[in-house]
């Protein structure tokens, strides 16, 4: 058995291992030759067009190819080159001016409307099919191969001695937000998506090789928001959530979201929220998708919301003076609430 030294990193993506490079003679490689691609919440590869919603799973899809292992980093994807006559142009953005509250705002314990949403097919067949699904239970033993759920961590247990070795790796969480991947516990930041899945841990600690049960009750949710002149669109990433049990609550100033996950032993998601303007609550609407409650909030009044609500520890500002015009220009989504992933499971390591 040769030493560490001897052995070389696979760049194949999806594989990781590390291999003799005197013994690469059988394709004992099992990677995926596409490129990762996210698209309306799904990961997947190019290759074989498996997808998820849930970036764990994603990072856990089986390579699609088997060959030797490969220490060569695959290219990169090669990027259109910008058309000259366009980098002559310049480019005007158009927004709506960021004004402050015109309408009087109501007070915040105003009588909640609940919102006649609209439910997808697909949303009711995926929830009839998982009401159908047996139920076994952890029997509590470690299969050989399994993974270091702990975020960062490319370990395998291979043994009681594997919980010997050190573990690296990263107690926050993937944030992605306007092509930049980075970890929330340390903040180095890539536009690279293998660059990120290299980055070593900053962390060390003890393996851990089962994912960890969600807390009694709750459940974690990503959820984000957009603006057009005349909507403010709330969306709030779940699958598998009871539409009979779901529910939103508007009042002109406050919203109030609930996703109820039945397979959870009845757990839940609730967004509860001081809205920055005032909306119509009569012309707003909800849709129950597959992989998303999407909400659109008819504003009662023009310009454009500088954020979307009042954070709790934020005091609000009941009514500035017309000749103050300081307006927050950060229209950045607020990613604080992005899903916690427990895993990253085995993938490629490539920079």
């Amino acid at each position: 058995m040769p030493e560490n030294k001897d052995m070389l990193q696979c760049y194949n993506r999806g594989c990781g291992q590390l291999f003799d490079p005197n013994k690469n003679d059988k394709d004992e490689c099992c990677h995926h030759p596409g490129a990762p691609v996210f698209h309306d919440a799904y990961k997947g590869w190019s290759c074989c067009n498996k997808k998820s919603v849930d970036f764990t799973e994603f990072l856990n899809i089986k390579g699609c190819t088997m060959s030797k292992h490969s220490n060569v980093k695959p290219p990169e994807p090669v990027k259109k080159p910008l058309d000259k006559d366009l980098e002559k142009q310049q480019v005007i953005e158009r927004r709506p001016p960021v004004t402050g509250p015109q309408l009087p705002r109501p007070p915040f314990d105003s009588p909640m409307v609940t919102l006649k949403a609209s439910i997808a097919d697909a949303l009711r067949e995926s929830v009839q099919k998982s009401a159908q699904k047996p139920v076994t239970p952890e029997d509590g033993i470690i299969a050989i191969g399994t993974i270091c759920k702990n975020g960062g961590c490319n370990m395998s247990y291979e043994g009681p001695q594997t919980d010997g070795t050190m573990c690296t790796y990263h107690p926050g969480c993937p944030v992605f937000h306007e092509g930049l991947k980075y970890w929330s516990c340390c903040q180095k930041r890539t536009t690279d998506f293998n660059t990120f899945l290299s980055q070593p841990g900053c962390t060390t600690g003890t393996h851990k090789w089962f994912k960890e049960a969600t807390p009694a009750g709750t459940v974690q949710c990503r959820w984000d928001w957009h603006q057009t002149g005349d909507l403010v669109i709330v969306s709030i990433y779940a699958k598998k959530y009871d539409p009979t049990l779901s529910f939103v609550k508007l009042n002109p100033i406050r919203l109030n979201a609930k996703l109820v996950f039945r397979e959870e032993g009845d757990a839940a998601f609730e967004l509860d929220i001081e809205l920055r303007g005032v909306v119509s609550v009569e012309e707003s609407s909800a849709s129950m998708l597959p992989t998303k409650l999407e909400i659109k909030l008819k504003k009662a009044e023009p310009g454009a919301w500088s954020k979307l609500d009042f954070p709790k520890n934020e005091p609000k500002k009941e009514a500035p003076q017309p000749q103050e015009e300081k307006t927050d220009e950060d229209d950045s989504v607020d990613l604080s609430t992005v899903e916690a992933i427990q895993s990253m499971g085995k993938v490629n390591m490539t920079g």
